[in-house]
């Protein structure tokens, strides 16, 4: 009896461990049938008041975006504290724009980069990584692979803004 609860103890914290892992996490999120993407999306409208689903994507991309910035609070030790804030638009068709503001400590070093996001003939899907030794999960580009972004460090967090990122990449990738 106690080896059989070993044995489901052990399995399910392998199969956990699965799930948490970025490139699984990333497919799995992603990965919704016909019918999940259409209750994913209709929720997301209703939440947002639109029936538009590139609005109501773009919305709860910049709601997570806010909701799981990376601050200086969440920064306890390093020497160099800074709050990390994101927000995308939309620019021209097929692509996205991402706004990256970085504050100091203090709040009076401030630093903005804007970064055009070309979305014609790329991956959708979102890629995460949030290591366990780190403070923060980054999101990469479906571009070249390289950082896109970072959150604070928050498995389920991470896998919804990937989750809506993908959608919305798909979205505007149709024109």
């Amino acid at each position: 009896m106690q080896i059989r609860l070993t044995r489901n103890l052990i399995a399910s914290l392998l199969l956990g461990g699965l799930l948490a892992n970025p490139l699984f996490a990333a497919e799995s999120a992603t990965g919704l049938t016909g019918a999940e993407q259409a209750r994913y999306l209709s929720e997301l409208k209703r939440l947002y008041l639109t029936q538009d689903e590139r609005q109501a994507l773009l919305a709860h991309s910049n709601d997570l975006l806010k909701t799981y910035a990376l601050s200086a609070a969440y920064q306890v030790g390093q020497a160099q504290r800074q709050d990390l804030l994101y927000q995308l638009r939309l620019g021209a068709p097929g692509e996205l724009l991402l706004r990256e503001e970085s504050r100091g400590a203090q709040g009076t070093d401030i630093a903005v980069r804007n970064q055009r996001i070309a979305l014609f003939g790329v991956d959708p899907f979102i890629r995460y990584d949030c290591p366990p030794s780190g403070i923060s999960c980054v999101l990469f580009s479906p571009a070249d692979g390289s950082p896109l972004l970072s959150i604070v460090r928050d498995h389920q967090g991470a896998a919804e803004l990937a989750k809506a990122l993908s959608f919305l990449i798909r979205n505007l990738q149709k024109g």
